[in-house]
Formats: C-alpha cells, structure tokens, sequence
C-alpha cells in the first residue's frame, strides 16, 4: 500500500509539467501570430514613390511646356538689387530692354547647371537691348562665392539680392529657385520658367525676337 502515494506523486509531477509546457507552448504560438500578421500587414502596405522637387517634376519637358504667361499684365518687383559694383538697382531701370532676370545661388544645382546656357543667351545677343540679369539670392557671406562663379560664366554681370527676397517679391511668388522671368521693353512680364531651362535653345531665341520686335 505504501507504493501508491508514492505512485500518485510520480504521476503528478508529469501531469504539472505537461500542463505548464502546454501553456506556454500556447503563448508562444499566439506571439508567433501576432507577429506574423503585423508583417503581413507591414509588407501590404503601398510602396509611396519620393516626392520630387521642382526641378525633377520639370525635368524632361520642352521650354514651351515649362514657359507660362501672366493671366493679367504683371510689371518687374519695386525691390533694390546690387549691380557688381555695389550700386543700388531696380529693374525697372532696365526699362527699354528685354530683361531676362534669374533668380539663382550658389547652393541650388539646377541653378549653376543652366547659368552657362544664360551666358550663351547673353553672347548671342551682344549689342542688342537683351539684358541677362542674373539675381544671386545668396546671403551677404556667400557672395564672394556666389560673384566668382558669374565671373567663371562670362559675359553675364553680377546682380545681388543681399535681403534674399526676390522671389518672394513677384507675382505670383516664385516656387523656388531657379525662376526665370522676361520682361519686354514696356517693363512687363512675358511669361516665366520655374526651374531649370535651355536658355540657348531655339524656342528661347523666338521668345526673344519677338519681344525685341515688340514696340
């Protein structure tokens, strides 16, 4: 008789540790589900492409697709530029030229990428009233840097924006730089080119006759 509590206690033991590993067995297996319907879940979710700057969104299309025109007869901003020398300016005071005023520095890419096709624009009209007005909007520290990079771009001059406000001056306000805007020789908007463009293309070119033929 003194063998079956010593059996009960055997069978005991077992039955615990069974029980024991079984709950835990469970648990595991509800973690493991968990686990697996949040990467399911993860996994599911729509891949969303990077958002693109204004100069990617631009990029790939003719000058005619990136040129638009005022709705309404806009004039150049009342804001003071600095020429190389340091005098003060508006552009207004170029009135009775084709003015191509960009706006542009020297920590923007796109920017420094088209300058060279500005400086060809500026060449290919050299004794005629086209005034290629490039705009620093580097900050009064950068702008050593940003005159000796126009100097590097001849026969374009050096134009500063020293308050950084130009393109919030427009109308409407420029997206972001580059922006390019000509004004005929009344002073009023033609049309503009947010982004980078082919300033010595062709279609650039008709754009220009056509505003010097303009009385």
């Amino acid at each position: 008789m003194s063998e079956g509590p010593e059996a009960g206690g055997q069978t005991g033991k077992p039955k615990g540790g069974f029980l024991t590993w079984a709950l835990w067995g469970a648990a595991l297996v509800g973690v493991a589900a968990v686990v697996y319907i949040i990467a399911q879940a993860s996994s599911n979710q729509p891949t969303q492409p990077p958002a693109k700057s204004p100069s990617a969104q631009v990029a790939g299309k003719t000058f005619a697709q990136k040129f638009t025109k005022p709705a309404a007869p806009i004039g150049s901003p009342d804001h003071t530029i600095y020429d190389e020398q340091g005098r003060a300016m508006k552009i207004a005071d170029l009135k009775g030229k084709v003015v191509v005023m960009n706006i542009w520095a020297t920590w923007c890419a796109p920017c420094k990428l088209e300058m060279p096709t500005l400086a060809k624009l500026q060449a290919a009209y050299k004794g005629q009233p086209v005034e290629v007005v490039a705009v620093s909007i580097d900050s009064i520290d950068d702008g050593a840097k940003a005159k000796l990079f126009i100097a590097q771009n001849d026969p374009l001059k050096f134009y500063h924006d020293r308050e950084m406000k130009m393109p919030f001056v427009l109308t409407p306000v420029a997206p972001g730089a580059p922006t390019t805007v000509i004004y005929g020789k009344d002073g009023m908007e033609i049309g503009r080119v947010a982004g980078e463009a082919d300033w010595s293309s062709p279609e650039v070119r008709a754009v220009i006759d056509e505003a010097l033929a303009a009385s």
